[in-house]
């Protein structure tokens, strides 16, 4: 592949966005490696997905310490890409990731512990080969940790400079309203809420939580915004051998009701008729809520990217 030289109108289309009362503006698209980017995944075609990102405009990448398969895999892919493309262009990117789901075995790779996030992070710098990065996330609430420990953890994080922002993801409403008032009290203002959004799962509206960030001044992003691919056309005739839902990984078979079918079918026929695909409303849908600061695509391949980028054309 030969050398990489960004697209000098990477910046012309997308619309950048001010993430909630900070000085960062964020693209309205962000690219998830949650999937696509791990070990198992062919490295050029990876490679290809995140230059043609840049080239229009996403200039940031989420991850976390456990995006693969294997665990820590997409990080290192990034860390590759930085070394062969885009290391010229490290301030021109916004890199996020996190710890807090499992990660290694035993008692100290899991969870919110000063302890794990520490470690997850010095290791998830090492995969990327950065020095730090502009976010790092709390990936999810632990019960049994003291909360002041683990929002200590994150102050200290970005007094160490090893990263910019901190960012809390999967958090309850009243954790994270602590969560905001302690990190504001310690000078290292919560920067982003990440969460879990979409037509068919809107849990951070019902329960607040995107009223709540928007009041205080926190961006959102929002993750599975198609929900695993339910929000698109793929599903809309049954389901497909080489689907997801037929792994039947991280969706199943028995979740497309009859009710479900219709509500999809219904979507699609008004998307339709407003000369868009289903899942460029559903995108669409989300940066339409009031507090919503960019909405996280995943992608298999470039020209998959640029039908998602249609939403906000």
């Amino acid at each position: 592949m030969e050398n990489y030289v960004a697209s000098d109108k990477r910046y012309d289309a997308m619309r950048y966005v001010r993430c909630g009362r900070s000085g960062v503006l964020l693209p309205q698209v962000s690219l998830g490696m949650w999937h696509n980017f791990g070990g198992i995944d062919d490295y050029q075609r990876s490679r290809s997905i995140l230059r043609h990102a840049f080239d229009r405009g996403i200039t940031h990448l989420d991850l976390a310490n456990n995006y693969g398969p294997p665990y820590g895999s997409a990080e290192e892919t990034l860390g590759r890409v930085m070394d062969d493309d885009l290391r010229p262009y490290r301030d021109e990117l916004f890199i996020s990731t996190k710890a807090g789901y499992d990660m290694w075995a035993g008692p100290y790779g899991n969870w919110g512990s000063r302890k794990y996030l520490m470690a997850s992070l010095d290791q998830s710098l090492r995969r990327m080969h950065l020095e730090y990065v502009d976010l790092f996330y709390s990936h999810r609430y632990d019960p049994d940790t003291p909360l002041e420990e683990t929002l200590q953890t994150l102050v200290d994080i970005v007094r160490q400079g090893k990263a910019l922002y901190v960012g809390i993801s999967n958090w309850p409403l009243e954790p994270l309203r602590f969560g905001i008032d302690y990190l504001k009290a310690h000078d290292v203002p919560l920067l982003i809420y990440q969460g879990k959004l979409n037509m068919l799962h809107r849990n951070p509206i019902d329960e607040g939580i995107l009223q709540l960030c928007h009041q205080e001044g926190v961006g959102f992003i929002a993750f599975s915004p198609l929900a695993q691919g339910l929000l698109t056309d793929r599903y809309l005739n049954g389901v497909p051998d080489d689907s997801r839902m037929a792994r039947g990984h991280f969706l199943r078979k028995e979740m497309l009701s009859d009710d479900l079918l219709h509500q999809l079918r219904q979507w699609n026929d008004e998307a339709q008729q407003k000369g868009m695909t289903m899942a460029e409303r559903a995108l669409r849908w989300i940066l339409e809520q009031q507090g919503v600061t960019s909405v996280l695509v995943g992608a298999s391949s470039t020209e998959q990217l640029d039908k998602n980028l249609k939403c906000i054309e």
